[in-house]
């Protein structure tokens, strides 16, 4: 059977994450996210993690990612499933905000992933809907890259890899950071690796 090979990337930088707000849908990249892009699309495919416009290429509903997709010269199709979590009423707000007039809340949140103060996603929730889709793509056996969200890369990750939930937080996923996972039969493999180098010919 043909693995499938898929690579997470973290859409590039926005507001909401420079300042660490809770992002929305509509958040898109800032100047220096999109110039960080474009920068990354200049070196060439052989450098920037095995990126190849021949994948088949899936995107977050939301903008940041969808320009990630765009800036990288990707062609994306929107998978709903990759969609960051839905924070509801904190949504757009600063995390310090939140912890000066909902302090328990916050700490609820961050405590317990399959807590959702905010009236949106838990993140237990969110992990079960990306979950679901990464099994699904298991047996597929074709290469694909899928522009998403740090949080949406972090549990993926922590799936995956049959790991506790609650060790999500002990991922850190930077802007443009990729993520390569192998799927084999019934099991995802992380592979870490060094770019290609460019070919001097």
């Amino acid at each position: 059977m043909t693995p499938t090979s898929l690579r997470l990337v973290a859409h590039g930088h926005t507001v909401a994450l420079r300042r660490t707000h809770f992002g929305g849908p509509d958040d898109g990249l800032d100047e220096g996210g999109l110039r960080a892009v474009r920068a990354l699309a200049d070196v060439g495919q052989d450098r920037r993690g095995h990126l190849s416009a021949g994948d088949a290429c899936l995107s977050s509903p939301a903008a940041a990612a969808t320009q990630t997709a765009d800036a990288l010269g990707l062609h994306p199709t929107i998978e709903p499933a990759l969609a960051d979590c839905d924070y509801g009423d904190w949504t757009g707000r600063a995390f310090e905000e939140i912890a000066v007039e909902q302090p328990q809340a916050l700490h609820e949140w961050l405590a317990a992933p399959d807590c959702a103060p905010h009236g949106g996603e838990s993140v237990a929730a969110v992990r079960d809907r990306v979950g679901h889709w990464l099994d699904g793509q298991r047996g597929l056996g074709r290469r694909i890259t899928a522009i998403t969200h740090p949080l949406v890369i972090r549990v993926a990750v922590v799936h995956a890899l049959d790991l506790p939930l609650v060790t999500y937080r002990q991922v850190d996923v930077e802007p443009l950071a990729i993520v390569r996972l192998t799927g084999r039969g019934a099991r995802w493999q992380l592979r870490l690796g060094a770019p290609r180098a460019r070919s001097s010919a």
